[in-house]
């Protein structure tokens, strides 16, 4: 297997001279084809007319990428560390495509179980090692800047939804003349749905190739001009030590920032669950009837996306600016007053409402994106990607969670196309909850104890 060497880590090591800011654009390479996960809503109707299921059914595709995501990502972390970061966006570009493939082959099928197999499960496996794959190299390439760096290429999972949504529209009209993009409640036959899946996954894999030949790791000791390692550890919570994988989740640290996460993103999924249709419950009339339409729904959903990607870059370089504790304690505690206006007097305005679901969904995406550079300060920056795998499982969780929590408290409130803002209250004063409970988990957060660092010499292998 020769040919496949190029893609050993010892083959990504970087030339004299070679420019740190290629490795961004080869890790957003990536991050924007897995962020495809965020638009699956543009054809889930036609699926479900197609299988002649249930939106709950269908919806569990989507439930078991993310959850897939989470476990590969923890099961996966080490191997990715170990084997580099391009050997491990070709597994991504791989399993994410033939996810597609699979997928297509249920559809034309219509055995929905190869869809969960294809596109949830080994789909599922591409989108957690495509998420991490580039975390590590990223951060050792900017050890002045790892929340811009994170930042930079975790935007792109954000945005993939603005490429996706779009596109997919295009393609389902291409491959069916009776779906209109733009009436959304158009629904594509299923070999528009095939021809979806087989175009995405082949397309995906290409561009996702683009960040494979691209990405690079830096030579063993080499340091961006003028940046000082001990400037970096007068940084509150910022050590220049490292922490294995093994040894992190032994810490109090790991567990608190766990919480953290957990909390952060299950809030965000509160509001992402719901969009569409929560923007027309909070301003029905006393007719039953919704004053905001269809189209301006959309429109919000749309939104949300781009303050969810401009989030994740924002915030998280603000945070090597303010630091990764207080960056967290803005998420949380501007979450829980934004959560709190937004169930007494989010229904008052269209404009207060969007504006405070634009903040909690911005908090969202930067949570995401400031999480690896708050682990790179916590454990260093060995085995920090592994770690990270280990983290995203609190994704997994809040996944589930999110929509438990809101559904749950929808389905007590009434049937759907009936609620109001009213409805709402009980699971947003819930989340309020959560984010404090998150606030107090950030504040108990501290530097590492010295007994799980690691010794200098057990680290050599990473730092090239």
């Amino acid at each position: 297997m020769a040919v496949l060497s190029i893609l050993d880590r010892e083959h990504t090591i970087a030339p004299p001279g070679y420019s740190r800011w290629l490795i961004p654009p080869a890790a957003l390479a990536v991050h924007l084809c897995i962020g495809q996960a965020y638009a699956t809503s543009v054809y889930k109707t036609s699926m479900v007319k197609h299988f002649g299921s249930s939106q709950t059914a269908v919806g569990v595709v989507f439930s078991i990428a993310i959850v897939m995501l989470g476990l590969s990502a923890a099961v996966g972390g080490t191997w990715v560390e170990r084997n580099g970061p391009r050997k491990a966006m070709f597994v991504s570009a791989c399993f994410w495509a033939t996810g597609f493939l699979v997928g297509a082959l249920g559809i034309g099928t219509g055995q929905l179980w190869l869809v969960y197999l294809g596109y949830g499960v080994i789909g599922g496996i591409g989108l957690g090692i495509g998420y991490i794959s580039p975390v590590s190299t990223l951060i050792k390439w900017f050890p002045d800047r790892p929340g811009l760096a994170t930042g930079l290429a975790i935007m792109g999972f954000g945005g993939g939804a603005l490429v996706a949504s779009p596109l997919s529209r295009q393609l389902l009209s291409l491959y069916d003349s009776g779906y209109d993009p733009n009436v959304s409640t158009s629904v594509a036959n299923g070999g528009a749905l095939v021809g979806l899946f087989v175009t995405l996954g082949i397309g995906y894999f290409v561009i996702m190739m683009f960040g494979v030949f691209n990405i690079r790791v830096p030579a063993d000791g080499w340091a961006p001009d003028g940046f000082d390692s001990a400037a970096v550890k007068q940084k509150a919570l910022v050590t220049t030590a490292n922490v294995s994988a093994a040894n992190a989740i032994k810490t109090p640290q790991f567990w608190f920032l766990w919480i953290v996460l957990f909390c952060n993103v299950t809030a965000g999924i509160g509001i992402l669950e719901q969009a569409s249709p929560m923007i027309q419950d909070f301003f029905r009339g006393d007719g039953g009837k919704s004053t905001v339409a269809v189209a301006a729904a959309a429109g919000f959903v749309g939104l949300l996306s781009i303050f969810n990607m401009a989030g994740r870059f924002g915030w998280s370089t603000t945070s090597d600016v303010i630091g990764r504790k207080p960056i967290y304690a803005m998420y949380l505690g501007v979450g829980i007053i934004a959560y709190a206006l937004l169930a007494t007097v989010g229904h008052t305005s269209t404009v207060v409402f969007v504006l405070l679901a634009a903040i909690i969904i911005s908090f969202y995406g930067g949570g995401f994106a400031t999480v690896p550079a708050y682990l790179r300060d916590l454990f260093g920056t060995y085995q920090v990607g592994a770690i990270h795998g280990r983290l995203l499982t609190a994704w997994s969780a809040a996944g589930i969670a999110g929509p438990l929590i809101i559904n749950g408290f929808l389905d007590h409130e009434g049937k759907p196309g009936t609620l109001t803002a009213s409805a709402y209250r009980p699971a947003l004063f819930t989340m309020v909850g959560v984010l404090a409970v998150g606030f107090v988990a950030n504040l108990l957060i501290r530097s590492v104890a010295e007994r799980f660092h690691e010794k200098a010499d057990s680290t050599v292998e990473a730092a090239q």
